[in-house]
C-alpha cells in the first residue's frame, strides 16, 4: 500500500527464485509447473490496482500456489501422475477462480504425492521428483500436499492451497513448520479438484501464520452452486478471533490418546496445553471413544472411494503408477461393500459421540503428528517409499477430523533436538473454524522462536 514495493517487483524476485530452486542440489521441487508470463501478467495487473488505489481484497498482489490436484489454467492437471493432464487445463477450479478474483498472483502448481495416496510426499516420477523439507533437505515434507507446505516454509509464497482426506494439509504443514487449516467438510468448494475421496476430503490453506490462514479462509469459505456438499453451510465468521484471552473456553483432552506420540513431541505439546490454560481456558478430560474403529473405518472409506474413482486408471495405467500407489489401490480392492457400509455406520456413531463431546467442550486438543519428518533414503529417489507403519503413525491424530468432517488447525509450537518442526492440533465442532483461529493465534505466542529453514528465499528482498 505504501508503494515502497510493487507486486511486479515481488513477482520478478519469485521468478528468479523458482529458477534457482530448480537448479539447487538437491532441487527443492516445491513448485512443479510455473510460467513466467502468467506470473508477470497477474503481478502487473495488481501493481496497476495498487497505483490506482483499487485493490480487490487483502490477497491482492499476494503470491499463492495450488496443489496439482486443482485445475489451474494453463497448467497440466496431472495430480501427481505422469498420465493425467496430457493437455493444458482450460478451466479453473472454484478456489482458483476465487483467488484470481481476489487479485492473488498464482505462481504455479505445487508438487504432491501421486493421486494423494501417501503421507510422505515421496513421488519419484519424472514430472515431480521428491520435494525437500526446507528445514532439513534430506527429510520428507509430508504429504500429500507436499509441495504446498514446502513452498510456504521456503518463503516462495505465504499462502498455498491443499486438500486433506487423511491429513494431507496438516501432515506436511506440521513437518514443514507452517500453519495448516482443514476446513469443515464442504466449507470450501473442492469443485475442479480430482474427486479422489468424496466423503473425507476437505480443502484448506497452508500459510505462514494463523492470521494469514484466517484471511484466506474468509475469502474461500462459502457455498458454491457447483459443489453440493457445502450448499447448506452457515455463514463463515471470524467472530471473537482476536479476543485478548481464552477465558470461558473449555478445551477437551483425551490424555491416553494425546500421549501416543514421541517423547519430545509430548513434552512440547503438554507445555502448549499449559500455555492455553494460563490464558484463561479450562482443560477438561474427555474420552474419545472407539478410536481404533475410527482408524480402520476411515481407511476403508478413503481407500474404497479412491479405488472406485480410480478403477479405470488402475486398469489402464497400472504400469505408469508409482509402486506405492499400485500397492494402496490393490489393497483397496480387497474391501467389500459390507466393509464400506459398516465403516459408514461407524461414522454415524463417531459423529454422535462428537456431538455429545462438543456440548461440554469448545475444542479437542492433540499433538499434530506423532513423529517428526522421516528421512529420505537413496532408494526412495528411485523407487519411492512404502512404510505402512509410518503411514498409520502419521495419520493417528488426523483421521477423526476427516472421518467426521470437523474442522482442524495445526500450528507449529517448537522443534526437535534434530531441528525438525513439531506442531499442535486443535479440532472444533462443525463450522466453528473461528474458535480454532482464536486458539491458534494464542498458540503462536507460545512458540518463543521461529527458526529459519536451511532452504529459505526472501521474496521481499
Amino acid at each position: 500500500r505504501s508503494g515502497k514495493l510493487t507486486p511486479s517487483q515481488v513477482a520478478k524476485n519469485i521468478i528468479a527464485m523458482l529458477e534457482d530452486c530448480d537448479k539447487s542440489t538437491p532441487p527443492l521441487r516445491a513448485i512443479v509447473q510455473w510460467d513466467q508470463e502468467q506470473i508477470m501478467l497477474m503481478a502487473e495487473a495488481s501493481t496497476a490496482r495498487y497505483r490506482n488505489k483499487r485493490t480487490l481484497s487483502y490477497l491482492d498482489g499476494i503470491p499463492v500456489c495450488l496443489k496439482e490436484e486443482f485445475k489451474v489454467v494453463p497448467y497440466h492437471h496431472r495430480v501427481g501422475t505422469v498420465y493425467l493432464g496430457t493437455e493444458p487445463e482450460t478451466e479453473d477450479a472454484t478456489v482458483t477462480k476465487k483467488l484470481r478474483e481476489a487479485g492473488a498472483i498464482i505462481i504455479g502448481v505445487s508438487n504432491m504425492h501421486e493421486l494423494g495416496t501417501g503421507t510422505t510426499g515421496c513421488n519419484p516420477n519424472r514430472y515431480h521428483r521428491i520435494p525437500r523439507n526446507p528445514y532439513k533437505p534430506n527429510h520428507f515434507t509430508g504429504g500429500s500436499s507436499s509441495g504446498s507446505a514446502a513452498a510456504v516454509a521456503a518463503g516462495l509464497c505465504p499462502v498455498a492451497i491443499g486438500t486433506d482426506g487423511g491429513g494431507s494439509v496438516r501432515i506436511p504443514a506440521s513437518f514443514c513448520g507452517v500453519v495448516g487449516l482443514k476446513g469443515t467438510f464442504g466449507r470450501i468448494s473442492s469443485q475442479g479438484s480430482l474427486p479422489l475421496s468424496y466423503s473425507t476430503v476437505s480443502v484448506g490453506p497452508i500459510c505462514t501464520s494463523v492470521a494469514d490462514a484466517a484471511i484466506v479462509y474468509s475469502i474461500l469459505a462459502e457455498p458454491d452452486p457447483l459443489y453440493p456438499y457445502g450448499l447448506k453451510q452457515p455463514k463463515a465468521t471470524l467472530s471473537g478471533m482476536c479476543a485478548p484471552d481464552l477465558k470461558g473456553l473449555k478445551l477437551g483432552v483425551d490424555w491416553t490418546f494425546f500421549k501416543a506420540c514421541d517423547a519430545e513431541i509430548l513434552s512440547i505439546c503438554e507445555k502448549a496445553v499449559e500455555h492455553l490454560q494460563s490464558l484463561g481456558a479450562s482443560v477438561v478430560d474427555v474420552s474419545l471413544p472407539e478410536m481404533e474403529e475410527v482408524r480402520v473405518a476411515h481407511v476403508i472409506c478413503i481407500l474404497s472411494e479412491m479405488r472406485d474413482f480410480l478403477q479405470p486408471d488402475f486398469n489402464k495405467h497400472f504400469h505408469e503408477m508409482n509402486l506405492d500407489t499400485r500397492a494402496n489401490l490393490a489393497l483397496a480392492s480387497q474391501f467389500t461393500a459390507l466393509d464400506y457400509i459398516t465403516a459408514n455406520r461407524q461414522r454415524t456413531r463417531s459423529m454422535r459421540f462428537l456431538q455429545e463431546i462438543f456440548t461440554t467442550v469448545n475444542c479437542i486438543l492433540t499433538p499434530a503428528v506423532a513423529s517428526t519428518a522421516p528421512r529420505i533414503y537413496e532408494s526412495d529417489l528411485l523407487t519411492g517409499s512404502s512404510d505402512s507403519s509410518f503411514t498409520v503413525r502419521s495419520m493417528r491424530f488426523m483421521q477423526l477430523g476427516n472421518f467426521t468432517g470437523i474442522p482442524c488447525l495445526v500450528v507449529p509450537v517448537g522443534y526437535s533436538t534434530a531441528g525438525l518442526p513439531i506442531s499442535f492440533q486443535v479440532m472444533a465442532k462443525w463450522w466453528d473454524e473461528a474458535v480454532l483461529l482464536r486458539i491458534g493465534l494464542k498458540l503462536e505466542q507460545f512458540r518463543y522462536q521461529t527458526k529459519k529453514p536451511s532452504i529459505y528465499y526472501d521474496i521481499l528482498a
